[in-house]
């Protein structure tokens, strides 16, 4: 059996963001679409934490949505434990859909106010038929126990709680499934530093506890680096580099990459040489040609203005970049 729980192939999101068809019509304009994702290909081992990372605008969270099923494919395959999700619908689809989750980023937003915790949490475990009644009521607590809150929590509404432990609460949701694979969408981002340190080693203490697999999607390099076990970074919906997560941080490849890196504090003061960012990443309805870094890029080359380079392997892992390819050659 395969060590991939997760694998993405060629995977493509295009948005229409044309304007209605009649103002198209009279002002004689062509349809406009805004690719999103363009030809990701990765695998999430099982056990593992796979983090996405980069700028706002570069994909992350669509990624996400399709994996989950919460957005339609373009073009390209998602695969779970060797089944296809894209394309798959009923009875099929219901059973691979009860072993993946999602952890949601604004837990203000993600919980029904209308409905008490017990209810919420539960919801999954009806949906599924997995208990009822008194068992289903008595999972529950033992969900609320397991992140830090109390059995009786299930009777409050959400907005009895901080955003922390409205985030516990999403976390015992997404657990009550007993599913083996997690989608995290930035997770953290919306919560105090002292709280999403609480919440990121929870997070970890249940994958050591239950085996759980992590698609990780986050733009904070700091909590990349204490969660990751491999990093893919996006640019404007390309993977242009993926290794493992101490290695990334150490040995960065790609252009863009280093350019994220050097755009954290030093708090070490180590005194070593950093880059200021530069630019702002592109319109993504009109791309630059090529290579898109290439704009931004101080490794720019004239092939990078024509040709939009493959990822190949390196010695960290893969990367897409002329300049880099020119190196190991």
């Amino acid at each position: 059996m395969s060590d991939a729980l997760v694998r993405v192939e060629g995977l493509w999101r295009r948005f229409d963001v044309s304007k209605p068809w009649l103002n198209r019509v009279i002002e004689r304009e062509e349809k406009q679409l805004l690719t999103a994702v363009a030809e990701v290909n990765f695998e999430i081992k099982r056990g593992e934490t796979f983090a996405l990372v980069g700028e706002s605008g570069s994909g992350k969270s669509t990624i996400a949505k399709m994996v989950v099923g919460l957005l339609p494919v373009s073009s390209g395959t998602i695969l779970f434990d060797g089944q296809p999700i894209t394309g798959t619908t009923g009875v099929a689809m219901r059973t691979i859909r009860r072993r993946f989750q999602m952890i949601f980023q604004d837990p203000f937003a993600s919980l029904n106010p209308r409905w008490r915790v017990g209810d919420i949490i539960a919801e999954p475990i009806h949906t599924f038929g997995l208990a009822k009644g008194a068992e289903a009521a008595n999972q529950v607590g033992k969900l609320l126990d397991t992140v830090g809150l109390s059995a009786k929590d299930a009777e409050k509404y959400p907005h009895e709680f901080s955003g922390g432990q409205r985030q516990r609460i999403a976390i015992a949701r997404a657990l009550s499934s007993k599913p083996e694979f997690i989608v995290c969408d930035e997770p953290t981002s919306a919560l105090d530093v002292s709280v999403q340190a609480q919440i990121l080693n929870l997070m970890r203490d249940l994958q050591d506890e239950l085996g759980l697999t992590y698609l990780f999607i986050s733009h904070d390099l700091s909590v990349v680096r204490h969660m990751a076990t491999r990093i893919g970074v996006l640019y404007l919906g390309r993977l242009v580099e993926v290794a493992e997560g101490k290695t990334l941080f150490r040995a960065p490849q790609h252009p863009y990459t280093k350019m994220l890196l050097d755009a954290v504090p030093d708090l070490a003061m180590s005194g070593r040489r950093r880059n200021p960012v530069e630019g702002e990443i592109p319109n993504p309805i009109s791309p630059p040609p090529g290579c898109a870094f290439h704009p931004r890029c101080p490794r720019a080359m004239d092939r990078c203005k024509i040709e939009t380079p493959d990822d190949y392997a390196t010695a960290t892992g893969r990367a897409a970049c002329f300049a880099v390819e020119m190196e190991a050659a």
